[in-house]
C-alpha cells in the first residue's frame, strides 16, 4: 500500500523538534524563573503575536455559534492542559510523564472512534502501537521505570486527555476558520483563564535576577514551542486530519533525546535508538492509506 506524505508532515518534523528541545529549554529556564509565572509569560507573549498575526490576515470575527466551541478548545487546550502538566510533572517522574504523554494518539483515535462510529484502521492501530513501545523504549531506555505518585499519573492521563480532545474537537471550526484564526482565540482564551494562576508568582518574582539566557529561553519557548508548532499542528489537522497529526507527537521523545545529546552530551543507549525506529515506523504505518478515503479532516 502506497505512502501518500502531504507536505505539512515535513513541518511537524519541525514541531518535534520544537517540542522536543523545548523541554532542555525550560528545564534550564526554571532554574530562574518559578514554574506558573514562566508559564503565564509565555502564554500572553504566545497570544499577542497570535492576535497581532490575527490583525494583518483576513479572518472575520467568528459568528456566535462559533464561539462554545472556540471557548471549550480555550478551556482544554490552553488551560486544563497547562495546569495538569504542571502539576503532574512536579508530582510523577519525568519517565512516566512523557510516556503517559506519548498516549495521545490512543486518546485521538478512541475520541474519533466514539465521536464518528469510526474505528481507527488495522495500519493506524499497528501503528500507534508501535510508536507506543517506541515511545516506552526511548523514555524507560528498556528498563522498568521508577514507580510514581498515582496523583501526577492521573494528572499527566488529564494532560493527555485534554491533548487529544483538544486536537480532534477542533475539526468542526476548522472547515469554517483557518489555523491561524482558531489558535488566536483560543490561546487567547486559555491564557486570561491561566494569568490569574502566574500572578502571585510574578508580584513577587526578582526582575533583575534573572539572566539574559533565561529570557531567550522564555521566547523561544513562547515563540516556536507554542506559537509557530501550534500553527502547524492545527494546519495539520485541517489538511491530514487529527488521528495521523497526532502520532507525530511520538516523536518528541526521540528529537528530545537527540538535543540532550548534542547539547548536554548525554549517550544514547541501544535501547533509545530501537525506540527511536519502532516510532519512525509507527508514524510510516499511520500515513498509508486506506482505500477509498482522502486524507483532510476528520468527519465529524
Amino acid at each position: 500500500m502506497p505512502l501518500k506524505i502531504a507536505p505539512v508532515e515535513g513541518l511537524l518534523l519541525l514541531v518535534a523538534l520544537f517540542w522536543g528541545s523545548n523541554f532542555s529549554v525550560i528545564k534550564a529556564a526554571l532554574d530562574e524563573f518559578p514554574p506558573y509565572p514562566f508559564n503565564a509569560l509565555r502564554l500572553v507573549l504566545a497570544s499577542a503575536i497570535f492576535l497581532t498575526l490575527l490583525r494583518t490576515a483576513p479572518a472575520s470575527v467568528p459568528p456566535r455559534r462559533d464561539w462554545p466551541v472556540l471557548v471549550g478548545l480555550g478551556v482544554i487546550g490552553h488551560f486544563l492542559y497547562q495546569v495538569c502538566f504542571m502539576e503532574g510533572v512536579s508530582r510523577t517522574s519525568a519517565a512516566n510523564s512523557s510516556l503517559i504523554l506519548g498516549a495521545t494518539p490512543i486518546v485521538v483515535a478512541l475520541v474519533i472512534w466514539g465521536a464518528d462510529r469510526r474505528p481507527p484502521s488495522l495500519a493506524h492501530w499497528l501503528g500507534i502501537g508501535l510508536s507506543l513501545f517506541g515511545v516506552y523504549l526511548v523514555v524507560g531506555r528498556g528498563d522498568r521505570m521508577e514507580t510514581a505518585s498515582m496523583t501526577g499519573d492521573l494528572l499527566m492521563m488529564g494532560a493527555a486527555t485534554c491533548w487529544g480532545a483538544y486536537t480532534v474537537a477542533a475539526r468542526s471550526v476548522l472547515r469554517r476558520h483557518s489555523p491561524l484564526a482558531v489558535t488566536s482565540w483560543t490561546m487567547a482564551v486559555g491564557t486570561a483563564l491561566f494569568i490569574p494562576f502566574g500572578v502571585p508568582g510574578l508580584l513577587a518574582l526578582e526582575w533583575r535576577a534573572i539572566s539574559l539566557g533565561a529570557w531567550i529561553g522564555l521566547v523561544y519557548s513562547a515563540v516556536f514551542a507554542l506559537c509557530v508548532a501550534y500553527l502547524i499542528w492545527y494546519t495539520a489537522v485541517q489538511r491530514i486530519g487529527s488521528a495521523r497529526t497526532s502520532v507525530y507527537s511520538n516523536m518528541v521523545p526521540v528529537t528530545a533525546m537527540i538535543v540532550a545529546f548534542l547539547w548536554l552530551g548525554e549517550p544514547i543507549s541501544g535501547a533509545q535508538i530501537t525506540g527511536a525506529a519502532s516510532i519512525l515506523g509507527g508514524v510510516a504505518l499511520t500515513r498509508m492509506k486506506r482505500a477509498g478515503t482522502e486524507p483532510g479532516i476528520d468527519p465529524g
